[in-house]
């Protein structure tokens, strides 16, 4: 495009209601969070539901964390939603406003307007997204303003709801979490319970909160990364035709599970909108599959490609060795250990699209993913999500899963840290040509530090000693790796070519074309 025509973006007109007019309809939803995790899917589904007209419902949304919300109220509360990447081999580019937001409030300011929402009774719906940590009994008096934690926020809105109602059972709410904690709504449930307890809410409140308020546990599974840089963004705003600071892009896949009975299904009308939306009794499975395809490859995966040089998930699965690596653990070694017994009809088929479907979405160049992002505590990581997938491929095929031991091998390298600045430990890798330092950001870093420190990597007894410590250290794993037959052997040659090969020319001499 020649510069001379192009409009800087900061002289467009701003996405607003008067560039856009829309419609509000009655408040239902409460909305805890701003994140761009609810805008992309939650906030997003809501607002193809109403413009569908099988749900007529918009959401207020609470800044529970400081900070002024004028991003919103400057653009009325609307926001474009830009989808881009592959879906079954096919390019997907989609651009959406969403007018689903009614009002934001901050919670340091507003709580008084917040707890005068508990007089509506349209609003019979509460989502929230206050990261993993948000959900944390704290004990604290829900009579501030505001509570401190979510959970005494929640308690202190579902009180006021009670009081207004009289204990109403037609007032009766759904609750749905989808911070990223497996059985979200029970600990959510859990926290609430006892914060009612700790601060003498009565009994008759306790009883209207067990059989009245559904607390669902919940997953979410969408890549969004919301604002691109600044050279995407002024593409963006030139194909659009207006300013957006709230702008938020995200992949087309798109999945939010949700435990529920017909209840739940008749208040949660929005589910009608798209097919995406699951809402059944037992969600196990669409966890056990997320866990173990896309987040258990990532796992074994990513320490491999970082330290061959890779920075983002795309460069990883366009490395020649590198996607077929990822291609070949998912497909022939994760894929078949998956359990289908809670979805026997569809539970094959769903797990190979599934599979399908995330590696089309590692392949997405419009998302920057970036790989020190995912290496976050990279052990625990691996125990959640690999160690019984390893042990189900023994029992399942009796001989070794040459691609994991390959990534296990990997992630071991990826923890040697070689130098410490105060509490911070760090590794090395090779990358174009230079040694390049990367924190290790794992609460088991000083751990691998001490036993590393005992390893000769030009002996092989010393790497193989060090490999079956681990392996065998039960209170790592809640396992026995190293009983396992040939891993631990194995990991260790891996290991051993790692170290005096090269990571690259390792997996290319095990990963042969």
């Amino acid at each position: 495009m020649n510069s001379s025509t192009v409009t800087p973006i900061s002289t467009m007109d701003k996405l607003s209601k008067a560039l856009i007019p829309t419609d509000t309809p009655p408040e239902r939803v409460l909305q805890f969070g701003t994140g761009v995790l609810l805008r992309g899917l939650p906030d997003y589904y809501i607002n193809k539901a109403n413009q569908q007209g099988t749900f007529n419902g918009s959401i207020v949304v609470v800044k529970s964390t400081d900070g002024s919300t004028d991003e919103f109220a400057r653009q009325d509360n609307l926001y474009t939603l830009v989808v881009r990447g592959v879906q079954q081999g096919q390019p997907i580019a989609e651009n959406t406003v969403v007018t689903a937001i009614s009002r934001v409030w901050a919670a340091q300011t507003d709580w008084k307007e917040i707890l005068r929402l508990a007089q509506n009774p349209d609003l019979q719906i509460i989502i929230s997204n206050t990261t993993e940590v948000g959900i944390q009994y704290v004990e604290e008096s829900i009579f501030q303003h505001p509570p401190q934690s979510y959970p005494a926020k929640l308690t202190a809105f579902l009180y006021e709801v009670f009081k207004n109602s009289g204990g109403s059972k037609k007032r009766g709410m759904v609750v749905i979490p989808t911070e990223l904690i497996t059985d979200n709504g029970l600990k959510l449930r859990d926290t609430v319970e006892k914060l009612a307890k700790y601060n003498e809410l009565g009994r008759l409140f306790m009883k209207w909160l067990k059989y009245h308020v559904r607390f669902c546990n919940s997953l979410v599974d969408r890549i969004v990364t919301g604002r691109p840089d600044a050279e995407r963004y002024q593409q963006l705003g030139q194909e659009l035709g207006y300013e957006d600071n709230l702008l938020t892009m995200t992949e087309p896949y798109r999945l939010w599970a949700i435990e529920g009975d017909d209840r739940v299904k008749e208040m949660l009308s929005f589910a009608q909108a798209d097919s995406s939306i699951i809402i059944e009794e037992d969600i196990t499975f669409y966890r056990e599959r997320k866990l173990r395809v896309l987040n258990g490859t990532h796992t074994l995966s990513v320490p491999l490609g970082y330290l061959m040089g890779m920075e983002t998930v795309y460069e990883n699965n366009h490395h020649p060795v590198m996607s077929r690596f990822v291609q070949q653990l998912m497909l022939t070694e994760i894929v078949p250990t998956v359990p289908t017994d809670t979805m026997p009809d569809a539970g094959p088929a769903a797990i190979e699209q599934f599979a399908r479907d995330v590696l089309d979405r590692f392949r997405n160049p419009h998302i920057v993913h970036l790989l020190p992002n995912i290496l976050t505590q990279q052990t625990s990581k691996m125990q959640a999500r690999n160690v019984a997938t390893i042990q189900r491929y023994y029992d399942k095929f009796g001989k070794l899963p040459q691609h994991m031991a390959l990534g296990f091998a990997a992630y071991l390298l990826y923890m040697k840290a070689v130098n410490v600045e105060g509490n911070t430990y760090y590794g090395e890798r090779s990358a174009a040509g230079q040694t390049q330092s990367y924190p290790i950001r794992d609460e088991k870093a000083d751990y691998f530090y001490q036993l590393w420190q005992t390893v000769d990597v030009h002996d092989p007894a010393s790497v193989r000693q060090f490999v079956h410590s681990v392996c065998a250290d039960t209170m790592l794993w809640g396992a026995d790796l190293s009983s396992l037959p040939d891993f631990a052997d194995t990991v260790t040659e891996y290991l051993s070519d790692m170290v005096t090969l090269g990571v690259e020319a390792t997996a290319a001499k095990w990963l042969p074309a």
